[in-house]
């Protein structure tokens, strides 16, 4: 969509009168909306914060602060010297426990899945370690391909102990929504990170080029008890997710 189409949304959005939001919300939430609505396409580059302020006849700083506020929810990329631009991939926090489709969402995109097998089946060794199961225990074990409106993102492989699974054809979606239902729902989680490239089966899959660097992830979650639930790795395609750590002082 051409600038002059984006700028009168925004600045439709931020002449309402019907509520009491301040202005840099006001634009702030245009702004998400019309990320969302794609009438901002993703790795499109923003109008200047001049150029923003003199066509909604806000101030800068008003301008900046709706900008700094979606930068940091992952919608805007602000770089020294450099455009903003509209965010191309997806970002992950690894500060709270949260489900690959509400991150997704959270980026204004639509999760999708596509199973790859759903099995009882013995453990492996890494398995074993995580859940602190015996080898002869069976488990549920998950495979799935994890979409951004429907491009591929990870390959997802769940564990989960039968005690709180008993059947692999009770997940057709959610896995956590399963769980809840069946009083098991992870309270916390432990995270273990490092890199890796693509297989070629990997590569197929996410539709990426062979050598493609990939982030995977371990976790194991916990309920309150500390009875583990859940042993997760997933394997994220590294030119198409970002990690984001938050700290305080």
């Amino acid at each position: 969509m051409a600038r002059f189409d984006v700028v009168s949304y925004l600045r439709e959005q931020v002449a309402q009168s019907q509520d009491e939001r301040p202005l840099y919300r006001k634009l702030q939430d245009g702004l998400e909306q019309a990320i969302n609505d794609e009438l901002l396409e993703r790795g499109a580059f923003m109008p200047s914060e001049r150029v923003l302020s003199a066509e909604l006849g806000l101030s800068r700083v008003t301008v900046r602060k709706a900008i700094d506020e979606l930068a940091e929810k992952g919608y805007l990329i602000r770089r020294h010297g450099s455009k903003t631009e509209v965010a191309s991939r997806v970002e992950k926090t690894l500060s709270g426990l949260s489900s690959f489709s509400e991150d997704i969402r959270s980026r204004g995109m639509e999760p999708g899945t596509r199973w790859l097998s759903k099995e009882i089946t013995m453990p492996s060794p890494s398995e074993v370690m995580a859940l602190g199961i015996s080898p002869s225990e069976q488990l549920v074990r998950l495979e799935r391909l994890r979409l951004a409106d429907s491009t591929p993102i990870a390959i997802e492989r769940a564990a989960v102990l039968r005690t709180f699974l008993p059947s692999a054809d009770l997940v057709s979606d959610s896995l956590y929504d399963v769980l809840e239902q069946r009083n098991a729902l992870p309270k916390r989680a432990l995270q273990r990170m490092r890199a890796g490239v693509v297989s070629p089966r990997e590569a197929e899959l996410l539709q990426c080029p062979d050598g493609t660097p990939i982030f995977i992830v371990e976790r194991r979650c916990f309920l309150e008890d500390g009875r583990i639930v859940e042993f997760t790795e997933t394997r994220y395609n590294g030119d198409r997710y970002d990690f984001v750590v938050e700290q305080s002082a």
